[in-house]
């Protein structure tokens, strides 16, 4: 699904120059469920953005489904962000003059979707992530749990090939923290890939193989046995 060889990325600091990503190689398989660990400045923030088409390496190759990604234009980078990618972010990013359908109906409108399809399909992601009774509620109207919820029903309304989880947890509490993953753990349980950006090691070990970045190299990549989320969250409302 995923392939990506002796990839290198610097940027230019002035006069110097700072080489953030030092040849990078590692594979993701349909179906699997990893999370991307590392420092501040240890470049997980600089590989996500290679893997979401937001950026582009200097030196390697990153092939997503079969498709070599190179010098792409903003267009033709746009069509395949939308037709391989969701992405979930530590912020939501969520528009807050528009619903909650609305928000989650929005990449089917880059497509080009009929409004009564679209309009559909995005009822679908709310009642899956739980939310179908507040669809006509404004971001500012929902807590930061049920943002996120939003977030991810957006994230699959176009049915990616890749869900991309920048700090999907790092706004929120513990315990809605574990909610979140527990609806993510979920959706990996059908089959779809994610990749999950996280500091949080709690958070990682509910994902099934943990890649950790240091200096720009992976220093460890390893398969771990998953902590399911809906056991963390009745062990820690336990103790709470």
């Amino acid at each position: 699904m995923i392939e990506i060889s002796d990839l290198h990325k610097s940027y230019r600091t002035g006069a110097n120059s700072l080489h953030v990503l030092k040849g990078i190689n590692f594979t993701v398989s349909e179906g699997e469920m990893v999370s991307i660990m590392g420092s501040s400045g240890s470049g997980k923030s600089t590989l996500l953005n290679i893997l979401g088409m937001l950026d582009e390496a200097d030196e390697g190759e990153y092939k997503l489904d079969g498709r070599v990604i190179k010098n792409l234009n903003e267009r033709i980078a746009a069509k395949y962000r939308n037709q391989f990618l969701g992405f979930i972010f530590q912020s939501f990013n969520l528009i807050n003059y528009k619903t909650a359908l609305d928000n989650v109906s929005m990449p089917l409108y880059y497509q080009g979707v009929n409004r009564n399809i679209r309009t559909d399909k995005a009822m679908h992601y709310l009642e899956k992530v739980g939310l179908a009774n507040w669809a006509t509620h404004l971001p500012n109207e929902l807590s930061g749990g049920q943002k996120q919820r939003v977030a991810i029903a957006r994230a699959l309304a176009s049915d990616p090939k890749v869900l991309l989880a920048d700090e999907p947890t790092g706004a929120l509490d513990t315990k809605t923290s574990y909610e979140v993953m527990e609806l993510i753990q979920e959706i990996n349980d059908e089959g779809k890939t994610i990749l999950v950006v996280t500091h949080e090691d709690d958070i990682a070990h509910m994902t099934k193989r943990i890649v950790n970045l240091k200096d720009g190299v992976i220093i460890d990549d390893s398969v771990v046995t998953q902590v399911r989320a809906s056991e963390a969250r009745k062990k820690q409302e336990v103790h709470v």
